[in-house]
C-alpha cells in the first residue's frame, strides 16, 4: 500500500512537472489503479461523447492523457459500476478504488484531487441522506423543512471553508454548490410520497405553501451537470412529483396513487419537455421514463401511447432504437409465449443455447459481479429454493460484459456450484432480447419453455407460490 501510494504520487509528480512547462490548457491526464478488478478495463466518457476504454496494465493500473480537453464532468465505470470525476486544464487525476466497495473506497490523487475528492464527499453524504430518508420521511412538514435547512447550512458552510482554502475555477464552485443544493432539494421532492405513502398521497396537497420555494430557482438546463448523478436524481424525483395533479385532476375522488398509471406518466414526458431545452439532459430522464412504464405495463394500447409520446420528444436516435428494440423484446416475454433463444457459454467454456437446457420448469435468474450483496443472497435463496422444489431448475446468468475469467474468480471466491452457471455469449445482445434492464429481474418457465411470468424479488412468498403450483403439476 505504501509503496504504491509513493509511486502514485511520483507519478503525478511527474505529470505536474511536464504541465508547468507547458502553456497549453487543452488536456489532461487521468489515470489510477482498481484493486479486484472484474474485468480489465475502465470506460471513460463525458455528456455527448463516445466511450474511450482504457485497459489496465498488469498491476491492474492504467493511464491516459485527453487531448483537446473539454473541461467538465467525466463518467467513469468499471465492471458496471459508474463513478464522477471533474477534469479541467493540465489536470493529472489519479484514482485508487476497491470494487469490493467501489465509492467509499474511492480516493483522488494528483493534480485536481483535492477537488475531485470534495465532489466524492457530497456524494458520499447524498447516498448517506438516501439509506436514513424513511426515518426522516416520517418527520412533520416544518421539522423535515428545518431538517433539510439545517443540514444544507451546515454542508455549504464546509464548502465555502474548503473553497476559501483552495484556488477553485467557477466550473467546479457551480458543480459542488448545485450538487450540495439538488442533493438536499431531492429530498424534499421525495418527501411526500415518504410521508403520505400511495394510499394519502393527495394529502401532498396540504404542504405549506412555503415548503417548495427552493423550486423558483431550479436550472432544468445546467449543462455543467448533465452527468451528474446527483442532478439527474434530483430532475427525475421533481418530475414525479410535479406530475402528480395530472394524476389527480384524472382519477376517481378515490384513487389510490400508481406510479404505473397512463395519465401520470404521459404528464411526466409531457413536463420534461415543456421545462427542459437540454436535450442531454431532456434525452435521458425521457429514455428512463419510457423504460420504465413499458417494462411493467401490460397493456399493449397504454405501452404504444407512451411510446409514441417518447418518440415525439426524444431527440436521440440511438435512445429510439432501444426502446423501440425493448418494446419488441417485451412483447415476446409476455406470459404464455416462448421464451427466446438466447446463446450462453457455460463455466468450462461450452457454448450452448437456452433451448438446451430447459427439459422442466425452470427460473432463469441474473447477477453481476459488481452487486456483492444481490449476488450472495441470490445464489443462497435459489439453492434453498432448488432443495425445496427438487422438480425445478435453477439457472443463473451472469451478465458482466467482460472476459470470464472475473465471473469464474467470483463463483470460486464463495464456492458457488457451477453446473448451473451461465454467461451470455454476447452480453449486448443477451441483455436486448431478454429485456434485461435490471439485476434483480427473474424469468419463469415450464418444462415448453414457455413463459409463466417474470418476477423482481425470489424473496416474496408470491414468487414461492408460483414455484409450489408448478412443482405440482
Amino acid at each position: 500500500m505504501r509503496i504504491y501510494m509513493i509511486s502514485l504520487m511520483l507519478l503525478a509528480t511527474l505529470y505536474s512537472c511536464k504541465k508547468n512547462t507547458d502553456n497549453d490548457n487543452s488536456y489532461a491526464y487521468f489515470g489510477g489503479e482498481i484493486i479486484n478488478p472484474t474485468n480489465d478495463y475502465v470506460l471513460l466518457h463525458s455528456a455527448g461523447t463516445n466511450s474511450d476504454t482504457l485497459f489496465l496494465d498488469s498491476n491492474n493500473r492504467f493511464l491516459t492523457k485527453l487531448e483537446n480537453l473539454k473541461p467538465g464532468i467525466y463518467t467513469f465505470s468499471h465492471g458496471g459500476e459508474y463513478q464522477i470525476a471533474l477534469l479541467e486544464g493540465r489536470d493529472s487525476v489519479m484514482l485508487r478504488l476497491n470494487t469490493a466497495d467501489f465509492d467509499e473506497s474511492l480516493v483522488f490523487t494528483g493534480e485536481g484531487a483535492k477537488k475531485n475528492n470534495f465532489l466524492i464527499k457530497i456524494f458520499l453524504q447524498n447516498e448517506k441522506d438516501q439509506e436514513k430518508f424513511i426515518s426522516f420521511a416520517q418527520l412533520t412538514p416544518d421539522l423535515f423543512e428545518r431538517h433539510i435547512d439545517s443540514t444544507r447550512t451546515e454542508r455549504l458552510n464546509e464548502f465555502s471553508e474548503f473553497s476559501s482554502k483552495n484556488q477553485l475555477s467557477p466550473l467546479f464552485n457551480n458543480i459542488a454548490e448545485t450538487s450540495i443544493n439538488y442533493g438536499l432539494y431531492n429530498a424534499m421532492e421525495m418527501y411526500p410520497f415518504g410521508y403520505y405513502g400511495y394510499r394519502n398521497l393527495k394529502k401532498h396537497e396540504e404542504l405549506p405553501s412555503t415548503f417548495y420555494d427552493y423550486r423558483k430557482d431550479i436550472d432544468y438546463n445546467n449543462t455543467a451537470l448533465s452527468d451528474n448523478f446527483i442532478y439527474n436524481k434530483f430532475l427525475y424525483s421533481h418530475f414525479n412529483n410535479i406530475a402528480l395533479k395530472a394524476f389527480y385532476n384524472e382519477a376517481p375522488e378515490d384513487a389510490i396513487f400508481t406510479r404505473h398509471s397512463l395519465i401520470y406518466n404521459l404528464e411526466k414526458l409531457r413536463l420534461m419537455n415543456e421545462h427542459i431545452s437540454d436535450d442531454t439532459i431532456k434525452n435521458k430522464l425521457l429514455k428512463y421514463t419510457a423504460r420504465d412504464f413499458i417494462s411493467r405495463c401490460e397493456d399493449s394500447t397504454e405501452t404504444a401511447q407512451i411510446i409514441s409520446s417518447y418518440l415525439e420528444k426524444s431527440t436521440n436516435t440511438e435512445d429510439k432504437d432501444y426502446i423501440k428494440g425493448l418494446s419488441v423484446a417485451l412483447k415476446q416475454l409476455r406470459p404464455g409465449n416462448v421464451i427466446p433463444d438466447v446463446a450462453l457459454v457455460n463455466y468450462d467454456n461450452n457454448l450452448f443455447k437456452l433451448s438446451d437446457l430447459i427439459t422442466k420448469p425452470t427460473v432463469i435468474y441474473f447477477w453481476s459481479s459488481n452487486l456483492k450483496i444481490h449476488y450472495k443472497n441470490s445464489h443462497f435463496k435459489s439453492q434453498e429454493l432448488a432443495e425445496k422444489y427438487p422438480d425445478i431448475d435453477f439457472i443463473a446468468i451472469n451478465i458482466n460484459d467482460s472476459d470470464n475469467r472475473y465471473w469464474k474468480k467470483t463463483l470460486s471466491e464463495f464456492n458457488f456450484p457451477t453446473n448451473n452457471e451461465y454467461q451470455f455469449e454476447n452480453p449486448n445482445a443477451g441483455k436486448q432480447t431478454l429485456a434485461i434492464n435490471t439485476i434483480y429481474k427473474m424469468i419463469v418457465v415450464d418444462k415448453e419453455m414457455r413463459i409463466v411470468d417474470s418476477y423482481y424479488n425470489m424473496f416474496q412468498k408470491r414468487f414461492e407460490d408460483v414455484l409450489q403450483k408448478l412443482s405440482d403439476k
